[in-house]
């Protein structure tokens, strides 16, 4: 049997890996001294609610390799091959952690989803897809690494404030953000998160996301797909969904939304949106 392990940076809570059959190792976060499990015994709704009511920045930590080896152990006690998938080894040093805890096993292979939250969501969607085709392992991690080449994540911001916080921007630059009501568009590239635009106002940072996805391939609608909200309700993403139906008209039935956890929410605050998606292969790819 063939089963898979996803870090909680890929939002996916404990209770929801269950539903999909699969096993979930969370990141600790702590806030006001205190520490929690994210997506286990700290939901992201209640994230959420805590990172506006604290005035100290939460502090996120890599999965150490001997909670992995703890995990593994438990995986593969009947013999079963485990697949691995953690959040891009440019964030975090949670992908070397499993990759130390692996060399302990046979048939453990570990996957740097070089993504995080919405992106590292769909890649392991797709992994749950191949398993239930019974191919084995070899091909699986064959197809995972060459399809996580065509991820794209983009995101809209409703505030700098976050980034101050952590120290991704200058207090001056959130300042004259804050005064100019200027909305970040970001993106995930090669692992890492990076600035890929501004807009002033919700309205034109909505057309912005729009403009940069439509940029690309082309969504791949054959391929799992999702938009994520940093909030505890849906108001900004649905209002986004409904004024993007170009992107999804006759496409989908359905557009899924998912709330982003603990690992990036605390970087890019309540209130952002964003969508990941596989880009379509070119003919030759």
């Amino acid at each position: 049997m063939i089963k898979i392990l996803v870090d909680s940076a890929s939002d996916i809570t404990e209770t929801e890996a269950k539903k999909l059959g699969i096993e979930m190792i969370p990141m600790e976060i702590m806030i006001d001294g205190v520490t929690y499990f994210d997506g286990a015994n700290l939901s992201h709704e209640d994230f959420f609610k805590k990172l506006i009511e604290t005035s100290s920045f939460p502090q996120t930590s890599q999965i150490s390799e001997y909670r992995y080896k703890e995990k593994l152990e438990m995986m593969t006690k009947d013999g079963d091959s485990v697949i691995v998938i953690c959040l891009s080894s440019k964030l975090s040093s949670t992908y070397h952690q499993a990759c130390k805890a692996a060399k302990n096993f046979e048939n453990v292979f570990v996957i740097d989803s070089l993504n995080a939250c919405v992106g590292e969501r769909i890649l392991t969607q797709y992994a749950i897809n191949l398993v239930k085709q019974n191919l084995t392992i070899e091909k699986i991690v064959e197809k995972i690494e060459h399809k996580k080449s065509l991820i794209r994540v983009l995101g809209l911001l409703q505030t700098l404030k976050f980034l101050k916080k952590g120290g991704r921007i200058s207090s001056l630059v959130a300042f004259a953000g804050a005064l100019l009501n200027v909305k970040p568009v970001i993106a995930v590239k090669d692992g890492e998160i990076k600035l890929v635009g501004k807009a002033l106002g919700s309205k034109n940072g909505n057309n912005l996301l729009n403009t940069l996805i439509k940029k690309s391939r082309g969504i791949d609608f054959d391929m799992p797909f999702v938009t994520g909200y940093a909030d505890f309700d849906t108001v900004v993403l649905d209002k986004y969904i409904e004024d993007s139906g170009t992107l999804w008209k006759e496409k989908c039935n359905d557009v899924p939304e998912y709330i982003i956890g603990s690992t990036i929410g605390t970087h890019i605050g309540p209130g952002a949106i964003a969508v990941a998606f596989f880009e379509k292969e070119e003919e030759n790819d």
